[in-house]
């Protein structure tokens, strides 16, 4: 992710590079919610001090943070913990509620999933190298 790009979008609709780039690194943090409380409500604001990463090392640190945090909570969960059913509220009304295992599979790893593959974009259409992902990319060598 390069430094000075930050504001890149690809399309007047779409989020920033930086904006996708604190995204993807502030996920791990839903399986910390996902496996410490019984809901979230998705409403809920940043406080009004929030600084978003404005550097490629100030998002590094953010996601090792949330990383180290989410490790934490998953870390001797037991089956019937994962079983234990998760809610998504807005603005009170709930989206859904799924046991904490699918919650982590669907909403944290495949939301994942599907941001990295836009960030790769992101990453090919400013003209840096994409690293290698289920094996090499085109930019490296057999």
């Amino acid at each position: 992710m390069p430094d000075g790009r930050f504001e890149f979008k690809p399309h007047p609709t779409s989020r920033s590079l930086g904006q996708l780039a604190e995204h993807l690194t502030e996920m791990p943090l839903w399986a910390t919610t996902a496996l410490t409380q019984s809901s979230l409500e998705a409403t809920t604001q940043r406080p009004a001090d929030y600084k978003p990463p404005a550097t490629r090392a100030q998002v590094l640190a953010l996601f090792d943070g949330c990383h180290k945090t989410a490790r934490a909570a998953l870390v001797n969960k037991t089956d019937s913990e994962f079983a234990a059913p998760w809610t998504l509220k807005n603005a009170g009304k709930e989206v859904f509620t799924m046991p904490k295992s699918s919650v982590m599979r669907n909403f944290v790893l495949n939301h994942i999933i599907h941001h990295r593959g836009q960030f790769v974009v992101y990453l090919r259409m400013l003209g840096v190298p994409v690293p290698s992902i289920y094996g090499p990319s085109g930019d490296e060598q057999m």
